[in-house]
Parts: structure tokens; C-alpha cells; sequence
């Protein structure tokens, strides 16, 4: 037997401890937190009296490795609202486990956090989708063979079996469109599909996966929407259209274009989050 392993602590105390060394160095306790994907950590320049926290000073966080993904939490106001930010996530294609790619997302519900906003960079499928264009997630197909859940349950995180018929909340959509309208900006919605990376797909997967009903790829967000919805956290998900899909255009796919493509839509993603924030936040008052 591995006493090594036996004495490790569990799931549950490395979520706590990372929990409460949060709580002692920020200034707020905020009911919303947002993750920000590939290429749009700039909205986490728009705190107001942050607390920055790099994920290696956090006990216990994976640290990304990823172009993009700055792995910093980020706690302040905006406006006016308290609220937590993900500046980075860490992928399986990175060599983490699925405990560890949602490890973050465990702490944020030990946190207290009832409403999280997750945000990818993803290719088109659907061709009415342009490349730049913001899509809130309806839906999602776990495409990874995996599931975050898996394993001995915890029950101080949620129950063993759990509904995944809304994993993306109705009324968070609705107070988007909302706040979208408020910004002179149109909303599609669609399916989002995940694939466990690195490769980017090829033509005949996405042509396979358009007739599963995806609008979107790509390699994030389904574990911690699977692990959100585990706690109760209400999620809204909101994907950057970057590319469209292999088989779609005829340029390679890369990286950099991601990235460009992300630092375009800065500004729109930003002014759609804070003016979506105050409403979630009047919304979440009983």
C-alpha cells in the first residue's frame, strides 16, 4: 500500500485550503466569478482595486502552460460588483487529470460562488457563424471520454448522480441577451463540443460533428461546467468564434490566429461582461 498516498489529503481539503488562503488575501466575498479562455484575459484589466494572485503562490492550483492563459486570480469590483476572476485555464491535453483541469472550479464553489461565467476561444461549425463573433453556449456534447465527476463522490461537493437537462441557465442567457441588446450587440446561440486536444480537428470530424448538432469545438469548459452543475453553480457560457472549423477555411489552423482573433474581440467581450455582471448580481438578490 502506498502510505504515501493514504496520508495525501483529500479532493475536499486541498479545495478548502485553497479556498480559505483566497479568502485571507482578498478583500471580497463575490457570488459570480468568471473564467476567461484563450486570448481574453484582458477583461481582468478592467478591476477596479484588485487583488491579483499568480496560481503558483496557491496551494494546490495546476499551473497553465498555455499561450493566452495567464494563470492569475484576479478579485475587485466591476462596476460596482464583487466579483472573482480566472485569468487562465489548464487543459488535459496539458498532461493534467480531470481532477486537476476542475480543481479551480471546486474552489470557486467552496468560495460560495452561485453564478460562473466560462468563456473559450472555439472554431465554427455552424457556417452561418463568423469569425470574431461572441455565441452563448445553449448546450454542450462531452466529446473527451471522460467525465469530471468520475471517481468516489464527495457528497460535501454535491450529489453522486446529478441533472445536466440546463447546464447553461436559462435566465443567465436571457439577462445576456439582455445586456447584449444594451450594448447594440446580436447573440446566436449553439451547441459547443469538446474534444480532448491538442491536434486541431480534422475536416471529416467537424463534418461528423455538425451532424451531432455542434456549432462550436474545442478543448475546455465541459469539465468545469460538469463540476459547476455538480455543486449547483449556475453557469452561463460564452465562446469567442476564432477560427472556423477545419474543412471551412483554407488556411491551416494555428494557435496565433486564436490569439489574434481573441485581442479583436477584447472589447466586445468586455463591454458585454460588464454590463452583464450588474445584472447578475441584482438578479441573485432574494
Amino acid at each position: 500500500m502506498d502510505t504515501q498516498n493514504q496520508h495525501a489529503p483529500s479532493l475536499f481539503d486541498r479545495a478548502e485550503t485553497a479556498a480559505a488562503y483566497i479568502r485571507q488575501r482578498t478583500h471580497e466575498c463575490p457570488k459570480i466569478a468568471i473564467v476567461l479562455g484563450s486570448g481574453l484575459g484582458g477583461f481582468a484589466d478592467r478591476v477596479e482595486n484588485p487583488v491579483t494572485l499568480r496560481y503558483s503562490e496557491l496551494p494546490h492550483f495546476p499551473q497553465a502552460t498555455v499561450e493566452g492563459h495567464g494563470g492569475e486570480l484576479v478579485s475587485g469590483t466591476v462596476e460596482g460588483v464583487p466579483v472573482l476572476i480566472l485569468r487562465g485555464r489548464v487543459h488535459a491535453y496539458e498532461g493534467y487529470s480531470q481532477e486537476e483541469v476542475t480543481f479551480a472550479t471546486r474552489v470557486l464553489g467552496r468560495l460560495g460562488i452561485a453564478s460562473l461565467v466560462v468563456t473559450n476561444a472555439a472554431g465554427g461549425i455552424n457556417l452561418s457563424y463568423q469569425q470574431g463573433q461572441l455565441v452563448l453556449l445553449s448546450d454542450h456534447i462531452n466529446f473527451t471520454g471522460l467525465n469530471a465527476a468520475r471517481g468516489t463522490n464527495e457528497s460535501r461537493f454535491g450529489p453522486r448522480f446529478f441533472d445536466m437537462s440546463e447546464a447553461y441557465s436559462k435566465r443567465l442567457r436571457s439577462l445576456a441577451h439582455d445586456a447584449a441588446q444594451q450594448q447594440r450587440l446580436e447573440l446566436a446561440e449553439g451547441v459547443y463540443l469538446c474534444v480532448p486536444g491538442p491536434s486541431f480537428e480534422t475536416p471529416a470530424e467537424i463534418r461528423a460533428f455538425r451532424t451531432l448538432g455542434a456549432d462550436l469545438v474545442g478543448m475546455s469548459t465541459v469539465p468545469e461546467v460538469i463540476v459547476a452543475r455538480h455543486m449547483g453553480i449556475e453557469v452561463l457560457g460564452i465562446s469567442c468564434v476564432t477560427n472556423m472549423a477545419a474543412g471551412i477555411q483554407a488556411e491551416p489552423l494555428s494557435h496565433s490566429e486564436v490569439m489574434e482573433t481573441g485581442r479583436r474581440v477584447q472589447e466586445k467581450l468586455t463591454g458585454l461582461l460588464a454590463a452583464l455582471l450588474p445584472r447578475i448580481a441584482e438578479s441573485n438578490v432574494e
